[in-house]
């Protein structure tokens, strides 16, 4: 197959440089259609936080992993940062497998990613928006939407918290059989306490209190996601009321101490209380644990959760490779059939030329009675010539498990002949 596939990601440059190569939709459009221009039949481009990646069928002739490197670099006016040692291509087969370990989320900076498949999707949509897409894409893009199902459905590597605010969330989901029925306690407005309660808000906690020593930042972020505003000296008060607290402030003391908790356990009668201390350093003193009902993680806990799940993830990865070789097998007996008829069709033609030639420079030394004798004999040998070949290659274009074999053949087939062009070609048209 002639797909090629260059591209940028976490495992060939930093941040700073990837973000230099980012893509908007616009430009994405915008790339695609000068991509298309000369250059290839039909191709995709991928932008997401950590890949850039151009999937192109047909590459024109000069065309090679170097100049679609520059002419990407050219493209985002990023030739200060962007090198083209950042870069790297595969073509062929090796372009497939690459493009399912993506979908299968084994390739990306977190296994298991759930975000990439989406991202797939998305790209996809645009290249058909932009009018990039063929045959051979449309099939690939429908193999690696398969890939991505098959691996969510049949293997666990998605499953686990990879994220401490994702494990603490889950713990709370585990303790509590309703969050429904539940409300939280956000302690400090930051980045990581704001991603841990939209995790709760996803799971569908009942109601959200919030707490921030600037009550303007507090009451924006009640705007935003919903809950109310709690004033910072009345946290203590606040979890006589709430079910799950989870704390995120920069303080050189503790914020809650066990004392606290204890008095606040029995105006609670001792109803359990989740605290997730995502402080740094903590901001719940870690005596508050050793309290009857009370749930105390913190990031060395959660973190631990993280790294066991990530190791069970990749006991998983045998499993999505097993289903990357099934389904890149299948796409490459389907490609191979594409090439298999047109090529049978243009060695009958080259042959029956060569025939009719030599025939025609030789007729007239038979007598006229033997002529159509000549044309049957030598129309024969012809045949005979072409059985064995047309049925082993027919064989292997009707889904044996040789496909790489059956590639082989037919592309030294058409280079001993030196037939022009690509027989899908003929196919497609």
């Amino acid at each position: 197959m002639d797909l090629l596939s260059i591209g940028i990601s976490h495992h060939t440059a930093p941040l700073e440089v990837r973000e230099r190569m980012w893509f908007s939709h616009e430009e994405i459009a915008g790339a695609l259609t000068r991509l298309k221009d000369g250059l290839f039949r039909e191709c995709v481009l991928v932008s997401t936080c950590n890949r850039t990646e151009l999937y192109g069928i047909g590459p024109a002739q000069g065309i090679d992993g170097t100049s679609l490197t520059k002419l990407l670099i050219d493209v985002k006016g990023a030739g200060g940062t962007v090198r083209a040692e950042h870069f790297h291509s595969v073509e062929s087969g090796g372009a497939i497998n690459h493009l399912f370990k993506v979908a299968a989320g084994i390739d990306s900076m977190v296994i298991g990613d759930i975000q990439i498949l989406n991202q797939l999707k998305e790209a996809f949509a645009l290249a058909k928006e932009a009018d990039t897409m063929g045959p051979v894409l449309n099939r690939l893009m429908q193999a690696t939407l398969h890939v991505g199902k098959r691996v969510r459905t049949e293997t666990s590597i998605c499953e686990g918290a990879v994220s401490v605010s994702y494990a603490a969330v889950e713990l709370a989901n585990k303790i509590f059989a309703d969050l429904g029925k539940k409300s939280a306690l956000l302690i400090g407005a930051g980045e990581t306490g704001e991603l841990t309660l939209k995790h709760l808000l996803g799971k569908g906690i009942g109601h959200v209190k919030i707490a921030n020593r600037t009550r303007a930042k507090a009451e924006a972020l009640a705007d935003a996601m919903g809950g109310t505003v709690v004033d910072y000296d009345a946290i203590v008060d606040a979890l006589r009321s709430v079910d799950i607290i989870i704390s995120s402030v920069n303080s050189p003391s503790y914020v809650v101490q066990p004392e606290e908790v204890q008095q606040v356990m029995k105006q609670r009668w001792n109803n359990p209380l989740f605290i997730i201390d995502i402080g740094v350093p903590r901001n719940v003193n870690p005596a508050a644990r050793k309290i009857d009902n009370v749930f105390l993680y913190d990031m060395d806990a959660l973190g631990a959760i993280v790294d066991m799940n990530l190791e069970r993830r990749k006991t998983e990865i045998p499993k999505v490779t097993r289903i990357i070789r099934e389904e890149l097998a299948g796409l490459l007996r389907w490609h191979n059939s594409l090439e298999v008829g047109p090529t049978i069709q243009e060695f009958r033609e080259t042959l029956e030329t060569i025939r009719s030639q030599e025939v025609g420079k030789h007729v007239n030394r038979f007598r006229p009675e033997d002529r159509e004798l000549l044309d049957l004999v030598t129309k024969r040998i012809v045949n005979k010539i072409l059985h064995h070949p047309t049925t082993v290659l027919k064989q292997g274009g009707e889904g044996n498990d040789h496909s790489n074999e059956s590639i082989l053949r037919v592309k030294t087939l058409r280079e001993l002949f030196g037939f022009s062009g690509n027989g899908r070609d003929r196919h497609e048209d």
